[in-house]
């Protein structure tokens, strides 16, 4: 077998070689130890991305390069971001027209979103758990990630305003969702429930999928996982590509240099690889998860996560699927412009019709 290997191995470098003989462009270079220095190259709009995506990745030379989320004051940081995208949020409800609603289920405050002017699945809910790396973007990406499933599904959604950081820690933003889901199980069966989120949204529901079960309350029917994965951010392959491709996020931190904490220090007394918080990780609590549908793009730094998460949940014999956008970044849905966007609202809505009957 080790032979074997070394076969392909040796057959894959001959053809590299050859493929370089005639070209200009640099080669990288691999120590000894496995580490790859990459050397400088241009990446152009994929081809395979569509003409809208192609005309925003123009608008990215306008766009500031210091987010609101790195401002130190959670409360100016919190505000300034739902500054900056109040016109994606009143692009999204104008091309997805909802009726919110804002209340509390069971002491957590919410906001349910239903389709304008049509009645909206009364057999089904979803629960929404929003982005914002812990700490932020209730505001805006609750209505963001809810409006276009509610709208395209036909879908009562409950997006949960979970306790996040500086003010609490791991795992408050799970114990809320589990209570609005405990207080919907009065009304639904949980066959017909369903949980997704992006970013922290994603990785949060992947953690309730592992919650749910170690409390002895039944499984959602079906989960999202979007610009995510079941497994701690900054790992894998992705964190370094899109760290230097798409550059919404830096790379992980060289030896040395001190680590960025997005979170605000929502984990910082929590183990990482805990079962809760990284359930790929443990293939006994995968062995509880419902159907998921795992999404992320070619560009985005949750993109290993993501393919992580996926082929743990194929070996452990449960039903995923992996959607991975061409050229797109971290939760490119946010932006309901793009057709890669609205293939994922039919994708996602007609997932979670396929799972919760």
């Amino acid at each position: 077998m080790k032979l074997r290997f070394i076969g392909v191995a040796a057959t894959s470098l001959a053809y590299a070689a050859f493929a370089y003989a005639d070209s200009k462009s640099p080669r990288p270079v691999f120590d000894a130890n496995g580490v790859v220095h990459v050397p400088s190259f241009e990446l152009p709009p994929s081809e395979f991305s569509s003409p809208e995506a192609q005309a925003f990745m123009k608008l990215r030379a306008r766009m500031p390069i210091d987010l609101p989320t790195m401002e130190p004051d959670i409360a100016r940081s919190r505000k300034a971001l739902e500054a900056m995208l109040a016109p994606q949020v009143a692009q999204m409800l104008k091309a997805y027209p909802v009726d919110v609603a804002e209340t509390k289920i069971a002491g957590v405050p919410t906001r349910v979103v239903t389709p304008k002017d049509k009645a909206a699945d009364s057999a089904r809910v979803l629960i929404n758990l929003h982005g914002g790396a812990f700490n932020t973007c209730w505001e805006s990406c609750s209505l963001l990630e809810s409006a276009p499933i509610a709208s395209v599904g036909n879908y009562k959604v409950v997006s949960v305003n979970y306790r996040m950081a500086p003010e609490a820690v791991h795992p408050a933003g799970v114990e809320d969702v589990a209570t609005v889901y405990r207080e919907l199980l009065k009304s639904y069966e949980p066959k017909h429930i369903g949980i997704y989120g992006c970013s922290a949204g994603g990785a949060l529901t992947a953690q309730t999928a592992a919650w749910l079960p170690s409390k002895g309350l039944p499984q959602a029917g079906a989960i999202g996982i979007f610009g995510a994965g079941a497994v701690r951010f900054g790992a894998g392959d992705s964190a370094y590509l899109a760290g230097y491709v798409d550059g919404t996020f830096p790379p992980p931190a060289k030896e040395g240099e001190p680590i960025l904490d997005m979170t605000r220090g929502y984990f910082a007394k929590a183990d990482m690889s805990d079962p809760i918080i990284s359930p790929a990780l443990h293939p006994d609590v995968l062995q509880k998860y419902p159907p998921a549908l795992i999404i992320t793009g070619t560009r985005a730094m949750d993109m290993s996560p993501a393919i992580y998460t996926n082929s743990q949940l194929l070996k452990a014999g449960k039903r995923s699927t992996l959607i991975v956008g061409e050229a797109m970044g971290h939760c490119y849905f946010y932006s309901p412009q793009l057709p890669e966007s609205r293939d994922a609202y039919a994708a996602i809505a007609g997932f979670f019709g396929e799972n919760l009957r």
